[in-house]
């Protein structure tokens, strides 16, 4: 199965299309009116100055907008940043674990639970990237063989 020539159903081209628009706006978010919001998900293990949790927050919007672009306009590569985002959201998810295991409030999430709820919507966001790309079929596909 080659990575270039992958199909898409009309569903899940406009969900990765759906998912790239919701990329550019948390990409937007942390670069302007929720950039504070965005810092309560550093992980606290990381150093805690403001410089360094703001260099964080305002990074981690970039990469989101050049995801949002190559989620929508990149489609020969859409396996490719299907697996990518996919990674990105692993590897942002300690943000929100430290934010329910310090008990930091942010977007509306002040109380255990609804932090607690938080964490389970990040493996849905992961499976997303991956089926909307098809990067889950080729990753099957991958292990089948």
């Amino acid at each position: 199965m080659k990575i270039f020539n992958i199909k898409t159903s009309l569903f899940q081209k406009i969900a990765r299309i759906l998912l790239g628009f919701m990329m550019t706006f948390a990409g937007v978010a942390h670069l302007t009116f929720q950039r504070d919001e965005f810092q309560a998900q550093v992980p606290r293990w990381l150093p805690d100055s403001y410089a360094f949790m703001d260099f964080v927050v305002i990074s981690s919007g970039v990469v989101e907008i050049l995801f949002s672009l190559s989620m929508v306009f990149l489609v020969k590569y859409k396996v490719k940043i299907g697996i990518a985002l996919a990674i990105f959201y692993v590897l942002i998810f300690p943000g929100n674990i430290s934010q329910y295991t310090n008990e930091i409030s942010a977007f509306g999430l002040d109380t255990d639970r609804k932090r607690l709820i938080r964490l389970f919507f990040q493996p849905v966001l992961i499976l997303w990237a991956l089926w909307s790309t098809s990067a889950l079929k080729y990753l099957m596909n991958r292990l089948k063989n």
